[in-house]
Formats: structure tokens, C-alpha cells, sequence
């Protein structure tokens, strides 16, 4: 029991070590981007002091310090002008991203403002990057050395000495005080500064609701055309494999007692494999274009479902063929989808039911094209893990082309039906 609590405090004592070192390491960087925004500051300020004069000694203190306070503010319209520069944003970004701390990185654009309201909120941002910035810099710069000498109690000239026990009495006992003070000051600022960039970094240098808009289609084009490959490669190589599989296995069983049979389930396996191929590296093509979206689409439609009969029949799937006339004017894309979808079909009848007597009919009504495909259940085979795709992708394939489909067992209860309409966009020849 004991080992037990000193194993949670030991363990309880890291966790708290390991926060402790990345709220450390956060400070530093946020300090860091600070100190970067009081650098950046420093070519427009000593502009406006060089303009407002200044630097002329023969000015009173207090005057000076008056000009160079003005200075400072005269010299952020300045940064906030050049700040509309376009590229300005993908550099603030980006320091933002390694140094600020700040949200998600994805939450901060990368590339250029191209819209005035994006330079406008980057402008804006860059003014309080260089305010901040400034505020920290200069108290760091001038703030530190004066804790340094009172926390060292350090004792200077009498002059020195005198002076400051004049206005601060007692100021050798409580200077350790006031030197701890001033530090705490400095890193109070850079925590509450670095705190508000972090806060705000999202809603100045994000990406515009336009830009969210754009990568949003872009993402679900890369979607869309993601699962047309998926649904092309299941399709295609997935329907070659499985009737590769049936016919081999055939094959096998009556090598010795039927060559001639072993031969054409052989033969059978070379045609399925060539097509396979063919139709892979269609496939492959549309992986290899620049712009995939541009690729028209790529392989067979209704004019080979006699060769996807005559394939199914080899691996013992025997099917009641009913093909209205004209379907090989169809437009290329119904066509195609609804051969995929065929072809899906039958594949599921040699997975799910083995050699079976399917029916099939295609036919044209009223400007639509509607497929129906039944077979006995009999004694379903197992199903293979991660299975199910199929179905999906005639779904997908479906909606793609605003139709319409079904799939279940039918009425009697002894077949299974899928049925599938799909408009017909153009006439047929």
C-alpha cells in the first residue's frame, strides 16, 4: 500500500514537472515573439522620433519624453500601412504558429491576405503584435538591469547613495523588494501580452470565411474523388479476385477427373486476370492525373454486361439475362454506373450465395433506367472482415446520380432482390 502512494506521488510529481516545463518553455517562446514584435517596432520609431526631433538635446527632459511617446504612436500607422503588404499575414502566421502559442496551428492561415478584410485584420494584428512587443522589449531592456541593481543592494557612488536615500528612504533594506517587484511587473506583462496574442491570433490571422469555404470544397472534392478510386478498385479488382478465387478453387477440385473442365477454369482465370489488369490501370490513370477531377470516366459500361455473364458463368454463377433493347445509347455515365453496379451485384451473389442461378433485368421506362437482381439465399458463406463495402458503393453511386435503390430480402422470404433506378439524362439510339 505504501509502495502504491509513492509510486502515485512519484508519478503525480512528474506530471506536475512536465507541465511546469511546458508552461516554461511556452513562456519563453511567447517572450520571444514579443521581443520580435518590440525589434520590429524599433525602424518605425526611430522614424517618427528622427521626424519629430527628437533626439535635439538641447530640449527639456520632459519635452523629450513627450516626443518620444508621440513618436511611438505615430509610428503604428505606419506599421499598420505596411502591414496590408499580402504576404505579411503568411509571415505573422507562421511566427505565430512556432512562437505564439496559439490555438490549433490550423487555425492560422499560411498563405497571403487576398482579400482587403483579411490585410485589414492582419494590419490590426500587426499593430498590437508591435505594440506588445515594444511594451515588453523596452521593459525588459531597461526594467531588468534596474531589478538586477536592487535586488544586489548595489550601493554606487555617495552621490548615487544619497540621492536615493533622499527620495526613497530606507531604500538599501526594501530595494530587494522592489527589485522582485519589478520583475514580477515584467513577466506579469509578458504573460498577460503573450496571453492576448494568443487569444486573439485565430480571429485576425485565420482564414477569412471565404477561405474556410474554399478549403472545404477543395477537401470534399478530394473526398469525392478519393472514394470514386476506393469504389472503382473494389469494384473492379475486388469482383477479379473473387471470381479468380471461385474458379481456382474449381479447378483444383477436378484437376484429375476433369482436365478439360480445369482448362477452361484456367483459361477463365488468364480472361479475368487480363481484364483485371486493364481495368487497373485505368484506374491508376485517374491516380496519376494532375488535376483527377479532369480524368472523364474509365471503364466498361452496359455493352460488355455479355462478358461479365459469360465470366460469372465460368466461376458457376448462371444468370437469366432480360436486356432491353437501346441500352447501348445511354449516356457514358449512367452506362457505366450501372454496369459497376451489375457487376457489384453478381459479385455478391458468388461471395455471399456460391454458385447460383441469378436473375437479371435492365430495362428503359419512363426516362429512367432500372435494374433488378435476385437469387436464392440458400446457405449464405461466411462473411469475410471488413466486408460490406459493396453495398455502400452502389449507395454512393446511387446518389451520385440522383437515383434510387433498395436491397433486402424479397417478399418470399427465399431470394434476396436489389433493385436500382437511375434517371436517364439523354436519349437513347
Amino acid at each position: 500500500m505504501i509502495t502504491g502512494v509513492n509510486d502515485r506521488a512519484r508519478t503525480g510529481g512528474r506530471s506536475r514537472r512536465a507541465a511546469g516545463a511546458v508552461v516554461g518553455r511556452r513562456a519563453r517562446l511567447r517572450w520571444v515573439h514579443l521581443v520580435l514584435g518590440g525589434a520590429l517596432l524599433m525602424p518605425y520609431w526611430m522614424l517618427s522620433v528622427v521626424l519629430f526631433g527628437a533626439l535635439n538635446p538641447n530640449q527639456p527632459p520632459a519635452r523629450q519624453l513627450l516626443l518620444y511617446v508621440l513618436s511611438l504612436f505615430v509610428s503604428l500607422p505606419m506599421a499598420a500601412v505596411t502591414a496590408l503588404v499580402p504576404v505579411v499575414r503568411g509571415l505573422e502566421g507562421s511566427a505565430a504558429r512556432a512562437l505564439c502559442s496559439a490555438a490549433r496551428p490550423e487555425d492560422l492561415a499560411t498563405g497571403p491576405a487576398r482579400s482587403w478584410a483579411a490585410r485589414r485584420r492582419t494590419a490590426l494584428w500587426h499593430v498590437l503584435h508591435l505594440l506588445f512587443g515594444g511594451v515588453v522589449a523596452g521593459m525588459t531592456l531597461a526594467g531588468t538591469p534596474f531589478a538586477v541593481v536592487l535586488l544586489c543592494g548595489f550601493s554606487g557612488t555617495e552621490e548615487f547613495v544619497r540621492m536615493w536615500q533622499r527620495h526613497f528612504p530606507g531604500w538599501l533594506a526594501t530595494g530587494p523588494l522592489l527589485g522582485l517587484g519589478v520583475l514580477l511587473l515584467i513577466l506579469g506583462t509578458n504573460a498577460v501580452c503573450g496571453a492576448l496574442l494568443a487569444r486573439w491570433a485565430p480571429a485576425l490571422l485565420g482564414p477569412t470565411p471565404e477561405e474556410r469555404v474554399a478549403a472545404a470544397e477543395r477537401r470534399a472534392t478530394v473526398l469525392a474523388q478519393r472514394n470514386r478510386l476506393a469504389r472503382e478498385l473494389h469494384d473492379s479488382v475486388g469482383h477479379a479476385l473473387s471470381a479468380v478465387g471461385i474458379q481456382a478453387s474449381a479447378a483444383a477440385r477436378v484437376l484429375r477427373k476433369d482436365p478439360d473442365f480445369a482448362a477452361e477454369a484456367l483459361a477463365a482465370i488468364e480472361e479475368t486476370a487480363r481484364s483485371a489488369v486493364a481495368e487497373l490501370d485505368a484506374v491508376l490513370g485517374l491516380l496519376r492525373e494532375e488535376d483527377p477531377g479532369a480524368a472523364g470516366p474509365a471503364g466498361p459500361t452496359l455493352s460488355g454486361l455479355d462478358d461479365l455473364l459469360r465470366q460469372l458463368g465460368r466461376a458457376g454463377v448462371a444468370v437469366d439475362a432480360e436486356l432491353a433493347p437501346g441500352l447501348s445509347g445511354l449516356p457514358p455515365a449512367v452506362s457505366r454506373e450501372a454496369y459497376r453496379i451489375v457487376q457489384e451485384g453478381l459479385t455478391n451473389v458468388l461471395r455471399h450465395a456460391g454458385p447460383a442461378r441469378a436473375g437479371l433485368r435492365v430495362g428503359l421506362a419512363d426516362g429512367r433506367l432500372e435494374i433488378e437482381l435476385t437469387n436464392p439465399l440458400g446457405a449464405a458463406r461466411p462473411s469475410r472482415p471488413g466486408g460490406g463495402r459493396g453495398l455502400r458503393g452502389i449507395g454512393e453511386r446511387v446518389a451520385a446520380l440522383r437515383g434510387g435503390s433498395t436491397a433486402g430480402p424479397g417478399e418470399d422470404g427465399t431470394t434476396w432482390r436489389l433493385a436500382v433506378w437511375l434517371p436517364v439524362t439523354g436519349g437513347t439510339t
